[in-house]
């Protein structure tokens, strides 16, 4: 049996892991597939592959594109999620900001430096015509975290996956301003180089079972109402992200690449432009 780490959001998007795990589909190709819940995220998850802790991250395509650009001795080896995801732009219940544009020159809530929600707030600046440079963060970490800046006034604004805080919004300790869609599909699956060259068969079939789960997932008898009892959902909302949500189970194309640094680039996230055999290995 060869035991394989592998970590990612406890998010709807993953479900499918979580259901070929429970139905021992990897072990059935003698994998021990080990999945940890990151809630902090991205950069998180970043640090998680630089350091060995995990073998394989379903991550955030701009915050690993952005990592290994820097270093991170990884390889990404196919798109997860082909649609956009979906960050929701949310103040606190009892703020005084109406709308996004009253959100300039304050300070916005990042799980972590690195993380998806700091590097949605520079393409979100960019949306609206700010000055990047004059963004200003507090790191709270979770989305608890989150909860806590916003209703104590220590950060403004929080951007995170429009589905999964709507409880928060529903409940009204959250009231969502606006959206900003990832311009480009939202999840990737990265594996550090090290375990891709030691075990290039193992990670393929994983692959494999993965891609064979997502095509059919929407299929699943009474799926809605697996996510929405599992993630605390409203039915009718899990339906809606459904509609929305794609998987994947093709490599990252060398234009996509380009189009993600490019747009990162010009933000001043990135200080560089990588190859594309730097960034990604289609196996």
């Amino acid at each position: 049996m060869k035991t394989i780490k592998i970590a990612g959001v406890p998010e709807h998007f993953n479900l499918p892991w979580h259901l070929a795990l429970e139905n021992k589909e990897f072990e059935s190709q003698n994998i021990d597939l080990q999945w940890t819940d990151v809630p902090e995220g991205t950069g998180k998850m970043c640090q998680m592959l630089r350091s060995g802790e995990t073998d394989i991250a379903v991550i955030l395509t701009e915050g690993i594109v952005k990592d290994i650009v820097a270093g991170n001795p990884s390889k990404i080896v196919q798109v997860y999620v082909e649609s956009p995801l979906i960050w929701g732009i949310h103040v606190g219940a009892n703020s005084s900001y109406k709308t996004v544009a009253d959100l300039e020159n304050t300070k916005v809530a990042i799980s972590r430096l690195g993380s998806g929600s700091q590097l949605m707030a520079y393409v979100n600046a960019n949306n609206q015509g700010w000055k990047t440079d004059d963004l200003q963060f507090e790191i709270i970490n979770t989305i608890d975290g989150a909860v806590e800046a916003l209703t104590a006034g220590t950060a403004d604004y929080f951007m995170w996956e429009r589905f999964m805080t709507k409880p928060l919004v529903d409940s009204g300790v959250f009231r969502r301003v606006g959206d900003c869609p990832t311009p480009w599909p939202c999840f990737v699956i990265a594996v550090r180089e090290e375990v891709l060259e030691k075990n290039p068969e193992v990670i393929k079939t994983i692959l494999a079972i993965i891609n064979k789960k997502t095509k059919t997932f929407k299929n699943i008898p009474n799926i809605d109402e697996t996510l929405a009892t599992k993630f605390n959902q409203k039915k009718e909302d899990i339906q809606e992200w459904l509609t929305l949500t794609e998987w994947s189970q093709d490599a990252l194309p060398k234009k996509l690449l380009n189009n993600v640094q490019n747009q990162l680039f010009q933000l001043k996230i990135i200080d560089k432009i990588g190859t594309f055999d730097e960034i990604v290995k289609a196996i």
